[in-house]
């Protein structure tokens, strides 16, 4: 048996390639962008003081490595649309004394506020702004450890700095507040996807793809015919995981349900003209699992943001991620769950996985036939 399956795969040069090729190149690819280090987090800061003191500390911040400042701005105001479009992952407040307090050797306080809907990420880069707010403080008692003695004569206290740390849309840094609606999108992506190609190739399969190709259909009732059945499963599926993580986990759905219900429906004309288009370049339903596993699924859920940082990636391949439709989905997602964001703020994803989904179906449609391949 064990012979019989090696001469089937050398009769395939299709799976053949999807076995060995697939695997070497997600290594190489997915190898540099599977990290869990944090790097380049952006951070826009307000600063309402402008004065030296406050250039000194905005330096530390640029010069550590680890963030990437987007913004200065002078308005605790003008942080929302950076953190609600995420391109500002934190926000650094310095008030407007803060260099007076730093003279004089009073304690400052700073705010910061975080975006918490990527639970594990914001830990890790809150816990490098408390260090090196930590150490800037440390350094200012150092510098004034040489006049210790004639400032304590005179009544003047050390001073320091009181980070004040503030955590927006998830307070409690839940990750499965971060997770799970990532799940909901990798599930759809999976189910729907591996429903549609299976289908067309079984059809193939089993001898019953003549007998389609016979009838009097047309081309595209005979592919809309096979899809929205799928459709319809997947909103089901999408109810039921929808109902199972608002009132079993108890993950707010801060935003509109029916703009959930309706960026649902866009990605799954994307997800089911992917499993198309998979149908449509295989010949068995092995050769169907297996290129829809190797060369989309796992490229997916790696490379969208579901698990690691986009922006933590090299910078050669964060432009692949704009090719992943999971990865417009899984923003949308959050933005919807925990930001209560909507179309105003989410349209360029939304737009990005209306293109996606209308390319991929057309293609699957040019490639599709009632010719027996």
């Amino acid at each position: 048996m064990m012979w019989k399956e090696v001469l089937e795969l050398r009769q395939d040069p299709r799976i053949f390639s999807v076995i060995f090729i697939a695997p070497i190149i997600q290594l190489t690819v997915l190898g540099y962008a599977a990290t869990t280090d944090v790097r380049n987090v952006p951070v826009v800061i307000v600063d309402a003081d402008r004065s030296s003191a406050s250039q000194t500390l905005i330096s530390r911040f640029n010069a550590a490595g680890i963030f990437s400042i987007v913004s200065v701005v002078s308005s605790i105001r003008e942080v929302d649309p950076y953190l609600e479009g995420g391109k500002a992952w934190m926000a650094l407040s310095i008030p407007s004394d803060y260099g007076n307090d730093i003279a004089a050797g009073r304690p400052a306080s700073l705010q910061i506020v975080a975006d918490g809907s990527d639970a594990s990420s914001t830990n890790i880069a809150m816990g490098y702004a408390s260090n090196l707010v930590a150490g800037y403080a440390q350094d200012l008692i150092e510098a004034r450890a040489s006049v210790a003695v004639p400032a304590a004569a005179a009544g003047v206290s050390g001073g320091g700095i009181d980070p004040r740390v503030r955590v927006w849309f998830n307070p409690t840094i839940e990750s499965r507040y971060f997770m799970l609606p990532g799940i909901f999108a990798l599930l759809l992506l999976v189910v729907t996807s591996n429903l549609s190609s299976m289908a067309v190739v079984r059809e193939r399969e089993i001898g019953t793809l003549e007998q389609l190709n016979v009838t009097p259909l047309g081309r595209l009732q005979l592919i809309f015919g096979k899809l929205l059945p799928y459709a319809a499963i997947g909103m089901i599926d999408a109810v039921i995981v929808l109902t199972v993580i608002v009132f079993w986990f108890h993950v707010p759905l801060r935003g509109s349900f029916w703009l959930l219900i309706a960026m649902s429906l866009i990605y799954l004309m994307t997800t089911l003209g992917l499993g198309l288009f998979i149908s449509t370049i295989s010949n068995t339903q092995q050769q169907a699992m297996m290129t829809s596993t190797f060369f989309f699924m796992t490229p997916m859920m790696y490379l969208s943001g579901f698990v690691f940082p986009i922006e933590n990636m090299p910078a050669w391949i964060q432009p692949l991620t704009y090719l992943i439709p999971l990865r417009y989905f899984v923003i949308m997602l959050r933005g919807i769950f925990l930001k209560g964001v909507g179309l105003e703020t989410l349209w360029p994803q939304a737009l990005g996985l209306f293109i996606w989904g209308v390319v991929i179906l057309t293609l699957a449609v040019l490639r599709s036939s009632k010719r027996l391949a």
